[in-house]
C-alpha cells in the first residue's frame, strides 16, 4: 500500500507504537512516521506507506501546530509530567499577565536547548538512552523559530497555551524554559498536536476509525496529488515515464519556472519528482516504481 495517512495519536503510545499497528492493519512493511509524538502527546501524526517513504525528505522542514498546558511550580528531569521532579515542589502565585510578559522572549528565533530525554543523537545513540543509563548528556542548542505563541487562560497553577514551532522544536523546552524564566520551575504538563505541515486533525484518522474500516484502508489516504501542494503537478506520456524510470532526463517546458515537480502517471499514480536542471530540463531525483 503506497500514500500517506494521517493518524490521530493517542495518548499513552509512542510514535513506533502507531507505525506497528499501521503495519499490521495494511500488511504494508514500508512505514514511517513524519515527527515523533511523545507518548504524552495526542493529536496527527502523519504516515509514509510504502514508496511514499520516499518522501520524506520533502516534509523534513515543516512547521507543527500545538495546544496544551503548562504546570508550575517545580520542573522534571524529562521537561512534561512523566519525569520526576527535580527541584522541590512549590505553589506559586502567578497571573496571566506575568506569565505572558515572560513569554515575550519565546517569540522569533529562540536558542533552544533539546531535552535529555530526547531522540537527538550523541555519537549515533539517543539522548534518552544515555538519560535513563546515568550517562551524561551533552546536547547543544539549536536555533528554532517560534510563531504565535499565546497563553490563553490560568487555572490555579496551570497556564493553556497554543504554539506553532519550526521543525525541531521542543515544546518541552518552551515550557521547562518558561518555568525557568519564572524562578519557580515549570513542565509541560498536556499536549495535542494540531497541524503538522498542512495536515491537520480534519485530516487525522484515530486507530479505531482506521480499524473499523476492515480492508478499505486504502480510502483513509490522501490523494496523491493534495501532498507537496508547493509543488506544481503534471500528468506524463508513456514516453516520459519511461524515460524517468530509467533515470534519464526529459523536457517539461510548461514548468520551466519551477524548481521541483510532481509527475504523475494517471490521476493517482505519482511516478516521480523532478528536478531542474537548466532551462525545461527536469531530472528524476525520486522514482517511485
Amino acid at each position: 500500500m503506497n500514500g500517506l495517512l494521517v493518524v490521530d495519536k493517542a495518548g499513552g503510545m509512542t510514535s513506533h507504537d502507531v507505525v506497528s499497528r499501521v503495519r499490521r492493519l495494511t500488511g504494508e512493511k514500508s512505514v514511517g512516521h513524519l515527527g515523533t509524538l511523545d507518548p504524552m502527546a495526542t493529536g496527527v501524526l502523519p504516515l509514509l506507506l510504502g514508496n511514499f517513504t520516499r518522501l520524506a525528505q520533502f516534509f523534513s522542514t515543516a512547521e507543527k501546530t500545538y495546544t496544551g498546558t503548562i504546570r508550575f511550580g517545580f520542573a522534571t528531569d524529562t521537561y512534561d509530567a512523566e519525569g520526576i521532579p527535580v527541584e522541590p515542589v512549590v505553589t506559586p502565585e502567578l497571573t496571566l499577565e506575568q506569565i505572558q510578559n515572560a513569554a515575550i522572549p519565546f517569540h522569533g528565533e529562540v536558542e533552544q536547548m533539546p531535552p535529555a530525554y530526547s531522540a537527538k543523537k550523541i555519537d549515533g545513540k539517543p539522548a534518552y538512552k544515555l538519560a535513563r543509563e546515568g550517562k551524561p548528556v551533552e546536547l547543544k542548542a539549536k536555533t528554532i523559530h517560534i510563531h504565535d505563541f499565546v497563553l490563553e487562560s490560568l487555572d490555579g497553577d496551570t497556564v493553556s497555551f497554543q504554539i506553532t514551532v519550526s521543525a525541531g522544536g521542543y515544546v518541552r523546552s518552551v515550557a521547562h524554559d518558561l518555568g525557568q524564566a519564572l524562578g519557580c520551575g515549570g513542565h509541560l504538563s498536556s499536549l495535542r498536536r494540531t497541524r503538522a505541515g498542512v495536515f491537520t486533525v480534519d485530516d487525522a484518522w484515530t486507530l479505531e476509525r482506521l480499524e473499523a474500516l476492515g480492508g478499505n484502508l486504502q480510502s483513509a489516504l490522501l490523494h496523491p496529488r493534495t501532498l507537496l501542494p508547493e509543488m506544481p503537478a503534471v500528468t506524463a506520456d508513456a514516453m516520459v515515464l519511461g524515460r524517468l524510470r530509467n533515470g534519464a532526463q526529459v523536457n517539461l517546458a510548461e514548468f520551466s519556472d519551477a524548481g521541483l515537480v510532481k509527475i504523475f502517471a494517471g490521476q493517482r499514480e505519482l511516478a516521480a519528482i523532478g528536478k531542474r536542471i537548466a532551462g525545461t530540463l527536469f531530472q528524476p531525483i525520486v522514482v517511485m516504481n
